[in-house]
């Protein structure tokens, strides 16, 4: 049986190859495969393998996968992770993030990740999908081909049943790794693995066939819709990236739900929770023009805010009192990793004060004869509420003479205009 088609390997031909290499079965025949696969440049493929430290035989594992790539001429890069033993979602999953983190930094522009993953690994991931209640994004499962880090992740594998691994595995006499861990099955995917699809086998032969076909047609599906979510999301968003009210709101349910879910995933925030679609239909789309409604989920908030959704971004809080005097003369590097600069001119006449926000601060603004309220002008400014926190105020003892670049006191304005200058302030970006 040919398991790499020709096709596949014509489209990877063109591309260098990193593959991850447990050293298990799986792994073991895909770098056979790709090792002596013809028409491939000598060192376009090299091999990774991921240090868990989980197994008293991990160090033994590397060696044996240095072994196997010395034999056939493969670079082999081992990387040691630390696994979080303590994450919510349990030691398989915060291995797996520990994986795939390690390999996304190693891998390299225009590089492709292989991966393993066979036919019986997709009906499994089917199934674990179908038993939380996945809708078609979902059910799609793994795809052959998608973006990841820098270049791509392949599985070439995921048409070809686990036997035939097996069996070329013995044909060509491949040694591997037998993980104990695997005949573990209070972990789900084992359970499935040794108990599950062996009954579902004894009536249906042929499950894990079935079962990653409808994977296949799931994602079939799911392409369809998505590119019907990218016009919707299109035509719902401002050239900022918020998510207009109006607009979403005149969307079927399902359809909102799904826009929705794109948007979060564009703006590279975590996959919403499960009532997350529920809780912002019923609580931000319907909130009133000024009432400040806000989801928040692990570490990403979403906010509502005149007539849009908003993506707030995480962001260092300022030390209590900071302060320090400022010329202009070099930008100020602020404590939340914000910056203003005075353009235009070589330095102000003196030094004034830069502080944060205390409460209470008034500003004389151009052409007026009295000081207006600090807060009431931020709130009828473009500032958004979440950086308004943010902005430095810049001070002559108890005179506010600007708020950052956004609210320019006369006095200032004055002299700024007089000497071609500008003041320009650069909102920090978000906090890892």
């Amino acid at each position: 049986m040919n398991l790499l088609s020709p096709a596949l390997l014509d489209a990877a031909s063109v591309h260098p190859v990193m593959v991850g290499f447990s050293g298990g079965l799986d792994s073991t025949v895909l770098l056979h495969l790709l090792a002596q696969a013809s028409g491939r440049a000598a060192g376009s493929v090299r091999a990774v393998h991921v240090h868990h430290g989980l197994q008293a035989q991990a160090d033994a594992w590397a060696e044996h996968c240095h072994q196997v790539c010395a034999g056939w001429g493969i670079a082999l890069q081992v990387i040691h992770v630390d696994v979080r033993r303590d994450d919510g979602d349990g030691l398989e999953a915060a291995a797996r993030t520990a994986r795939h983190a390690a390999f996304q930094t190693c891998l390299q522009a225009g590089e492709w990740l292989a991966l393993a993953h066979h036919q019986d690994d997709q009906a499994e991931t089917f199934l674990l999908r179908a038993l939380r209640g996945s809708g078609v994004d979902g059910l799609a499962a793994m795809r052959p081909l998608r973006a990841f880090g820098h270049g791509q992740l392949w599985r070439p594998l995921l048409e070809v049943p686990r036997a035939a691994l097996e069996a070329h595995a013995r044909h060509h006499r491949l040694h591997w790794i037998e993980d104990p861990s695997n005949q573990h099955d209070e972990v789900d995917r084992n359970f499935l693995r040794l108990q599950l699809m062996p009954l579902l086998r004894q009536r249906w032969p042929h499950a894990a066939t079935a079962l990653a076909r409808s994977a296949g047609l799931a994602a079939q599906a799911s392409d369809l819709l998505a590119s019907q979510d990218d016009a919707a999301l299109q035509s719902c968003t401002d050239a900022s990236g918020a998510l207009r009210i109006d607009a979403l709101g005149a969307l079927p349910d399902t359809a909102q739900a799904r826009v929705l879910r794109r948007w979060v995933q564009q703006q590279g925030l975590p996959p919403l929770p499960g009532n997350g679609v529920r809780v912002i239909q019923q609580q931000l789309l319907s909130a009133g023009h000024d009432q400040p409604a806000e989801f928040r989920w692990q570490h990403a908030r979403i906010r509502r805010w005149r007539g849009q959704l908003h993506v707030v971004p995480v962001l260092s809080p300022w030390p209590v009192g900071w302060q320090q005097s400022w010329q202009g003369d070099v930008p100020a590097l602020l404590p939340d990793g914000g910056v203003l600069t005075l353009q235009g001119a070589d330095r102000l006449d003196r030094p004034l004060l830069l502080r944060q926000r205390r409460g209470g601060e008034r500003i004389h603004l151009p052409q007026r004869t009295h000081r207006h309220a600090l807060k009431q002008c931020l709130q009828q400014s473009e500032v958004p509420p979440w950086l308004r926190p943010h902005l430095p105020l810049l001070c002559d003892g108890d005179d506010v003479l600007a708020a950052g670049d956004r609210i320019v006191s006369g006095t200032l304005q004055h002299w700024l205009q007089a000497h071609g200058a500008r003041l320009h302030w650069q909102p920090p970006h978000p906090s890892n």
